[in-house]
């Protein structure tokens, strides 16, 4: 069947409705375009927290008990430092005053032994001439052990002979003028002192020089 030729109406009819169908889509395209857009600005803008923790009760309780617990484990550690630091102390001083009891348990020992060192000493210095090589030689002898044993347990002489006096070791027992002498020089010495492992058992009695008139 032929194609009946169309009328300029029919030509008119036709673009309208062409357009129309055109305005159709553009206007649905719009239409979703504008719903796209809406809901990213909604996803975008939205203040309200995704997981709801910081309004969250026990959350908030979880931080502070952690905050908490975190503040305990600081003290008890602080505590066990002071602990430890108390505890070695302690044992230093505990291992000093064991040190010093076994260096100076000998001292009321010494001091009596002391007095016999210097009975044999004044006996040799004293001794007649006539007396005999071995009787001299015998309290020799005997002196020789009395210090060498002193000697080992930590016992020291003080012989301060021309030395300058010292308060702290000496003990004056005259001044005596003497113009040969700087001032309070050690002149003589009538009693050796001692210590035990340097500390003062007995001083040293001397006699000091002074300026002369």
């Amino acid at each position: 069947m032929a194609k009946e030729p169309q009328t300029p109406l029919d030509d008119e009819l036709s673009r309208h409705e062409h357009e129309a169908d055109g305005a159709e889509q553009a206007a649905e395209k719009a239409a979703e375009e504008r719903l796209l857009e809406g809901e990213l600005e909604g996803l975008i803008n939205d203040d309200e927290p995704l997981d709801g923790s910081l309004d969250n009760p026990e959350a908030e309780m979880l931080a502070a008990k952690v905050d908490e617990l975190e503040q305990s484990l600081a003290e008890a550690k602080d505590q066990a430092l002071r602990a430890a630091a108390e505890a070695q102390n302690v044992r230093r001083r505990a291992e000093q005053e064991a040190d010093k009891a076994r260096k100076f348990a000998l001292e009321k020992f010494v001091k009596e032994l002391l007095p016999v060192v210097d009975s044999l000493e004044k006996a040799l210095e004293n001794m007649e001439e006539d007396a005999s090589d071995v009787h001299r030689e015998g309290v020799s002898m005997t002196l020789r052990m009395q210090l060498d044993a002193l000697n080992k347990f930590g016992v020291e002489s003080i012989e301060p002979h021309g030395e300058p006096f010292d308060p702290q070791v000496h003990e004056a027992m005259a001044m005596v003028p003497n113009p040969e002498l700087d001032p309070n020089t050690v002149m003589d010495v009538m009693q050796k002192g001692y210590l035990l492992n340097g500390r003062l058992v007995r001083p040293a009695m001397v006699i000091v020089s002074q300026k002369a008139n």
